[in-house]
């Protein structure tokens, strides 16, 4: 099915929720943009755009984009999508860029996918990586023939600095503190859905079900 009308909305969930599987099916499913705020930075920086360079020079210094120019960087983008239906990831981060977004648009939806955070972590902490290939394996689900070497080049395998035990607990602190409060300012809106579980393909069919409950029932009051 194919949405009938344009539909806004964002994903949410923390490192290893299952957000890009999510993603993918819905935009298989429902003829979605999927626009990733981190594509969008890299373009910028890349094409050297007036806001890619601001943004670079942030980084450089070390510093964490200002709420301000990200939001500007990501609406500049969205503007060019207006008679298209797209689903926003990785932004908003906090409620300022959240009331920049809700000034510019109204948003249908925002999927938030609660996956409990040991979940995650014995999920995250199970990935190996073959670092030329970009190949991931996982010790508990998907696992080398070979532990520890890649399938195909026979190569060692490495864990990510971003998946190992300390720098994941780290990371989901760090998510769950910055975004609760974006969390709250979508839920007092009426737009929040959240879906809970701990696998992603039990999780998909309720995402599905309700998106496309939501889809029709928008329609029907278009009609």
């Amino acid at each position: 099915m194919v949405a009938q009308r344009i539909l806004r909305a964002v994903i949410m969930g923390p490192p290893g929720s299952g957000k890009g599987t999510v993603s993918a099916r819905i935009v298989k499913s429902f003829g979605v943009k999927h626009i990733s705020s981190g594509d969008i930075l890299r373009a910028n920086i890349k094409q050297q755009t007036e806001l890619g360079l601001l943004v670079r020079s942030c980084m450089d210094q070390g510093q964490l984009v200002p709420d301000g120019l990200m939001s500007r960087l990501i609406l500049k983008d969205l503007k060019s999508m207006e008679h298209i239906s797209w689903l926003l990831d990785g932004f908003p981060r906090t409620v300022s860029q959240a009331e920049a977004l809700d000034q510019a648009y109204t948003l249908d939806t925002v999927i938030n996918l609660n996956v409990p955070f040991q979940t995650i972590k014995e999920r995250l902490t199970s990935r190996w990586t073959h670092i030329s290939s970009g190949r991931v394996y996982n010790t508990d689900f998907n696992p080398p023939k070979v532990p520890g070497f890649d399938d195909v080049t026979g190569e060692p395998l490495v864990q990510r600095d971003d998946d190992k035990p300390d720098t994941v607990t780290q990371r989901l602190k760090a998510y769950e503190t910055q975004t609760q409060p974006v969390l709250e300012f979508y839920r007092s809106k009426g737009v929040l859905k959240t879906f809970t579980g701990t696998e992603t393909n039990k999780i998909w069919p309720h995402v599905e079900e309700f998106l496309h409950q939501r889809i029709f029932l928008d329609s029907q009051r278009a009609a």
